[in-house]
């Protein structure tokens, strides 16, 4: 994900020009030393015919950057910042007051924060989109929180060409899963594309045997069959795999769904939890299953954001102090623990596939979910320590029931209580790290509700 910045800086035409320009130096210098791509607009000066501030609107214009920079070092009168800023009024910005220094045991300032809360209340008043930093004197400039507003503003752009595909729609009926597709192109940017079931069907007899034997040998090889498994199962798991990678490769899709219960399996007989796992191998898209598509989405915010392959989770059961959570299928190789190790195994009437029951990372995570609740969107957060959980199993497998990818997350931005009256889904997004800035951030640019 690109992120590539404009950048501008103010400072009153009365304020020594040698100063104001080491000031410039240096914040561009911090911005270009966190790895960003930057064009420079320049030192703009209040100047009476608007010299700097014209040049400074040339450099920029036509760059497309998913934010512009406006750094404040010093007194600068409003009008001067808004002649800038307004040709770029549809970029989020990020409004950076500098500091003074320190100089014989006095305090020496350009006023650079009388600059910028002059300007604050103008930006709210013209509706730009920003957010408000300011450095202290004798502390480290907030580089954590301008990487989470660029990454979110970053974001935020990114999502506007990207595409969700989804074969079925709304497994089970259920309610949660689905999207609202007009509000979601216009407000978050995500295209979501449907196709019928019977497609991956007829594309199964278009496949190379040579990819088929690929995949096979891939399966054998990488990933720890823990019982013997028939190779007519691996197989039909790699050609429905193949089947679909040739619409995702084809539609250009970063994330894919499927119809589950009321679709793969009930239809063609076959869990599709390997089907999942090699088309992120082959087409390194994210994966959530029963047509989840608010689901998906949250897993392109999310990977946008943090820049891992997050994994759904699932929730089971509540306790006092924390929250079971896992998958009754698959895990992305990316929040693996170690090897992939698959079983043969039958649950209910379901006897063919096979099921992931490899073992997650554990560590500090952040866990998100968006919704569409009363033609709004909201997107609950919360962070939590993520622990190996008791020994526990899904009731209704064949013994020895197995033990499925799964977590203990202990909460600490709520409790369980708090935690459960926000809950908006039984599929859960999860990253690791904490992430809290860059989704706030995000929400505020889009204009989803942030719960956390």
């Amino acid at each position: 994900m690109e992120k590539k910045l404009g950048f501008v800086c103010f400072g009153e035409v009365n304020t020594p020009i040698e100063r104001l320009r080491m000031k410039h130096d240096e914040a561009l210098g911090v911005l270009q030393g966190m790895g960003y791509e930057l064009l420079d607009g320049g030192l703009v000066i209040d100047d009476e015919q608007y010299k700097t501030a014209d040049a400074a609107i040339e450099r920029l214009k036509g760059y497309d950057m998913c934010m512009l920079v406006v750094c404040v070092a010093g007194w600068i009168p409003t009008h001067a910042v808004v002649r800038v800023t307004d040709p770029f009024r549809h970029v989020p910005m990020l409004l950076w007051g500098l500091c003074g220094w320190k100089e014989n045991g006095r305090i020496i300032t350009t006023a650079e924060q009388a600059g910028t809360t002059a300007i604050r209340p103008t930006f709210e008043a013209l509706g730009y989109s920003f957010k408000y930093l300011y450095n202290v004197i004798g502390k480290d400039y907030p580089k954590a929180k301008i990487d989470a507003f660029v990454s979110a503003c970053a974001a935020k752009k990114a999502l506007r060409s990207q595409r969700v595909g989804s074969m079925g729609y709304r497994d089970m009926l259920l309610y949660g899963t689905q999207f609202e597709g007009n509000s979601m192109r216009g407000q978050i940017g995500v295209e979501v594309e449907t196709y019928e079931m019977l497609e991956m069907v007829r594309t199964l007899d278009t496949l190379d045997p040579k990819d088929v034997e690929d995949g096979i040998r891939f399966v054998k090889e990488s990933w720890i069959i823990e019982k013997p498994c028939a190779d007519a199962i691996i197989e039909k798991g790699v050609r429905y795999a193949l089947a679909i990678a040739k619409k995702i490769k084809a539609r250009g899709w970063e994330a894919i769904t499927l119809i589950d219960v009321d679709g793969m399996k009930k239809l063609e007989g076959f869990p599709p939890a390997m089907v999942f796992m090699l088309l992120e191998h082959y087409c390194g898209v994210l994966t959530i299953p029963e047509n989840d598509v608010m689901g998906a989405v949250t897993q392109l915010i999310m990977k946008d954001l943090t820049g891992q392959t997050v994994p759904y989770l699932e929730y089971y059961e509540f306790f006092e102090d924390s929250m079971l959570i896992g998958v009754p299928d698959f895990i992305p190789k990316a929040a693996t623990k170690g090897d992939v190790h698959m079983l043969p195994a039958a649950f209910g009437l379901l006897s063919s596939s096979l099921l992931n029951v490899s073992k997650l990372q554990t560590g500090y995570v952040t866990c998100a979910r968006l919704a569409f609740i009363g033609g709004k969107y909201r997107m609950h957060v919360y962070t939590a320590e993520a622990k190996e959980p008791s020994p526990w199993n899904e009731y209704g497998w064949d013994d020895p029931a197995p033990q499925l990818p799964s977590l203990q997350v202990f909460p600490d931005s709520c409790t369980v209580e708090e935690f459960a009256q926000n809950v908006c889904c039984q599929h859960v997004i999860v990253a690791y790290g904490n992430f809290v800035e860059e989704l706030r951030d995000f929400c505020r640019l889009t204009g989803i509700g942030f719960i956390y």
